[in-house]
């Protein structure tokens, strides 16, 4: 697939395409978004990569990395869609400790997606004392909670570029799925659909 709008079965770039509403497009539309996904994992994965070696952390950027790639990552196993699953992950070469870090990761993006918890701090709120047990103010004390680290970053890397080779292979065979219904219509059938404009 390519980044323009991959095609297969033409040898030069197309002068025209139809929008084409059946059940072999829809999956082959479902299949196109969790591929982009994935390969947005993967380049949110390289970024972080870099940011956690660099001499001084910009802790925003790595926690705004690492939550789109779990909240894109988790995306790619929607039981609407139905494209991947977590029998997908046990058919890739990863060892049993990367391959049981898979179920982590939903949890860790409802984590960082939360609505209601703030993903960074826990706060407690404590009353400061005087020598004589009088209450003389308020006392704000935070917890940072555990940062993300380089080894799950690269093992969450590693699981979304083997779902990227499976996903581009079930892309393949879609796309030759559709082309074959295709091939059943008519010419006037075809010029009878939506044009699709090419141009962005």
């Amino acid at each position: 697939m390519s980044d323009d709008g991959g095609s297969i079965g033409t040898e030069a770039a197309p002068s025209t395409v139809r929008a084409l509403d059946s059940p072999e497009s829809g999956e082959l539309a479902q299949l196109a978004a969790v591929f982009e996904d994935l390969q947005y994992v993967l380049r949110c994965c390289e970024h972080l990569v870099s940011a956690l070696a660099a001499p001084e952390q910009d802790q925003v950027l790595v926690e705004a990395l690492w939550t789109g790639a779990l909240v894109g990552y988790v995306r790619c196993f929607s039981g609407r869609t139905k494209v991947l699953t977590s029998d997908d992950v046990k058919t890739l070469d990863l060892d049993a400790e990367m391959a049981g870090l898979h179920p982590l990761f939903p949890k860790l993006r409802d984590h960082y997606a939360s609505r209601h918890v703030n993903p960074r701090e826990a706060f407690t709120i404590g009353i400061a004392q005087a020598n004589d047990g009088h209450p003389t103010g308020v006392a704000i004390v935070s917890a940072p909670r555990p940062p993300v680290d380089d080894p799950t970053v690269r093992v969450l890397g590693r699981i979304a570029y083997g779902l990227s080779g499976l996903v581009d292979s079930k892309m393949a065979a879609a796309q030759e799925r559709v082309l074959a219904a295709a091939r059943e219509m008519t010419a006037a059938d075809l010029a009878g659909l939506p044009l699709v404009r090419l141009d962005g």
